[in-house]
């Protein structure tokens, strides 16, 4: 795991472009502490940095890479896994390796295969690779999204990073919030491919930035290589015949994730687990026990509020696979002030919940405890239909084949945060999909309630943009017509909120911000394309969400995970605790400010006084937990406006 940053200017190197790359290099130095590579070619206008976290050859898997031939050039942060295999049979056709990298493997397959060679590609992964012949410069990023890629493209250059600090550290690339992106933060769903800042963009997940020479300019090209493909609804197997078979997709769940984890489990240094109290890291942890020669070091959040607590199952989990668990207790004071400011600048967008803050926290106890690689649970829920309000979708929109499920049965701690607490509709959404998702509604009403709070220059631009419409906009409606109502709900959540919210403040940005790896292993494409055809009444069974997957770990998971319902694996926010409120307050008061706020343009000083008046007497928890997320990604912005246009390697 590294970090990768780069330009190409077919005219010619900038002056001090050496200078401009160790730059860009610093400002991700902590997602590859343990040496730097560069590669700057002043006849191509090439320049290309890596940052490295040794985990594979930690002796000589220096990078960037280059052929043998020296036409090709590749720069890559994640793992490709199964790589031995590969090797050998690459070996067998006469391929031979300067390293024992996983990474070289990319240089003879796109030798061989051409474009094809990211079907071979098994793993997590963000890469730039430019060819010397071809005059042209692939930036590839893994199917899900779990390795971050950026970049700033004009006709005569192109600026790429694992983060978008590292981008605009680039003397060309502008330094400017997005007011359109900043709307967007504060109803927390960005429009995918975007960032929130100007000039600046993502390669989705699953595609290929195909960047190439022609005459004095540049021209980009973005391809899909792979996708979330769910077949149409009447290919699924009818209830009868899915009950038939359930046994079948049950064991077809299990060789696969047995696989998924044992290939994650392959590094030159330790491997731990993330455990939580629910299914998907409990089986991580009891996959990855038999597997291992020792105890498997697990690494468990413990907060001080009981409703959000899951750490005595974690313990009883921890017990049973008599792991060596760390326990890192969380009080209300480490979720704000310095931690939060820091997830923040690592996070390069606003979250909603403090759990980025306690994940950075945890990150960190890792990397102290002598760490550099944990396995994760992420993905589970979107594979097998974990989330409440897949489950919400599935007994409205297919109520005869959920068996009478009630819709209306929600947990009391979701409301207000990932469940909307009233019904919402929007025309773009039911004319893509059919209906409005469920996942999308709360953040609707979120837009609802913030939207009072902009500034007339951000009120003007909202009058000719509409936020919802723009995401539902993005999503590709051959992927959704058709489809189940489950399947429509489970891909349009992954193309959005896993990537743009569980993936970056969840997963790899507060990680790595601690130069640690994480591995979520449901995300391993051979398990995820498997988990499409499942039929949907076996991943939401009698009301029973996982179904299919709990049951293929019954035999490793305590009996009281075995039957519990989805718990919010969330931090207790603000409103919570009179310590972490009065926190905020000190946050809101710095960065609120008047004159802080007029200087970002973004909100209304005046407006937003009233706001905060108005939440510190509110006594309803649905609204209580609203308040909480608009404060904290009010706050965000103002973090992220102070520092993007500020110094970017001071920030």
């Amino acid at each position: 795991m590294c970090g990768i940053t780069g330009s190409w200017r077919p005219g010619g190197l900038r002056p001090g472009t050496a200078r401009f790359l160790e730059a860009m290099m610093d400002t991700i130095e902590h997602r590859g502490p343990d040496g730097r590579g560069t590669h700057v070619d002043p006849a191509l206008g090439l320049a290309v940095g890596h940052t490295r976290l040794s985990i594979i050859d930690l002796d000589g898997g220096r990078q960037p890479l280059r052929s043998a031939d020296g036409d090709l050039v590749l720069s890559v942060n994640g793992e490709f896994y199964d790589y031995k295999r590969i090797r050998a049979e690459l070996a067998c056709e006469g391929e031979r390796f300067a390293t024992r990298s996983d990474s070289e493997i990319a240089l003879p397959l796109f030798r061989r295969d051409g474009m094809a060679f990211l079907e071979q590609l098994r793993g997590e992964f963000a890469f730039a690779l430019h060819q010397r012949s071809a005059e042209r410069l692939l930036l590839v990023r893994d199917r899900f999204g779990i390795k971050p890629l950026y970049y700033h493209l004009t006709d005569q250059e192109i600026v790429w990073g694992s983060e978008v600090k590292a981008v605009l550290a680039h003397p060309a690339v502008p330094r400017r919030l997005d007011p359109l992106a900043a709307v967007h933060q504060s109803m927390q769903v960005m429009v995918p491919g975007s960032t929130a800042f100007q000039g600046v963009r993502a390669v989705p997940p699953g595609h290929v930035l195909v960047v190439e020479r022609r005459g004095d300019r540049l021209r980009a090209t973005l391809r899909r290589y792979w996708d979330f493909t769910f077949p149409a609804a009447d290919e699924h197997l009818a209830p009868e015949e899915a009950e038939a078979r359930a046994e079948e997709f049950v064991h077809g769940v299990r060789s696969r994730l047995i696989d998924a984890v044992r290939l994650r489990l392959e590094a030159d240094v330790p491997v731990g687990c993330y455990l939580s109290g629910g299914i998907d890291s409990c089986s991580i942890l009891g996959l990855a026990t038999p597997m291992q020669q020792s105890h498997v070091k697990a690494f468990t959040i413990a907060f001080e509020h009981a409703d959000y607590d899951e750490s005595a199952i974690a313990r009883e989990m921890a017990e049973r696979t008599d792991a060596d668990q760390e326990v890192l207790r969380i009080s209300a004071e480490d979720l704000y002030g310095e931690p939060f400011l820091a997830v923040v600048h690592h996070a390069e967008r606003t979250f909603y919940n403090t759990l980025a803050v306690a994940k950075w926290h945890m990150s960190r106890r890792v990397r102290d405890c002598g760490y550099k690689v944990v396995i994760t649970g992420e993905g589970s829920d979107e594979l097998f239909g974990g989330y409440p309000f897949f489950k919400r979708d599935y007994f409205l929109h297919a109520a005869a084949e959920a068996g009478g499920g009630d819709a209306a049965a929600v947990a009391g701690v979701f409301q207000g945060a990932i469940l909307a607490e009233t019904h919402r509709s929007h025309p773009a959404w039911e004319e893509l999909c059919g209906f409005t998702p469920s996942w999308i509604q709360p953040w609707m009403i979120t837009l609802e309630a913030v939207r009072p709070l902009f500034s007339e220059s951000v009120t003007e631009l909202l009058r000719t943009h509409d936020p919802v419409a723009a995401v539902a906009a993005a999503i590709d409606p051959a992927m959704v017509r058709g489809r189940h109502p489950l399947d429509i709900a489970q891909y349009t959540w992954s193309k959005t909120m896993l990537e743009g919210q569980i993936l970056t403040w969840g997963g790899d940005r507060v990680d790595m911000a601690n130069s640690m790896e994480s591995r979520p292993a449901f995300l391993d494409h051979h398990l995820a394309e498997y988990a499409t055809r499942i039929p949907p009444c076996l991943r939401i069974r009698r009301g029973i969400e996982k179904w299919v997957l709990r049951e293929a770990m019954r035999g490793v998971l305590p009996d009281v995970l075995y039957h519990r319902e989805k718990f919010a694996f969330m931090a207790p926010p603000s409103g919570t605790n009179a310590d972490t409120h009065a926190a905020v307050g000190r946050m809101a008061a710095h960065w609120l400010e008047p004159d802080r706020m007029r200087a970002a343009g973004l909100f209304d000083a005046e407006r937003v006084a009233r706001f905060l008046e108005d939440s510190a007497t509110e006594r309803d928890p649905v609204r209580v937990r609203r308040a909480d997320i608009i404060l904290n990604h009010l706050v965000q912005l103002h973090v992220l406006h102070e520092t993007t246009t500020a110094s970017v390697a001071s920030a």
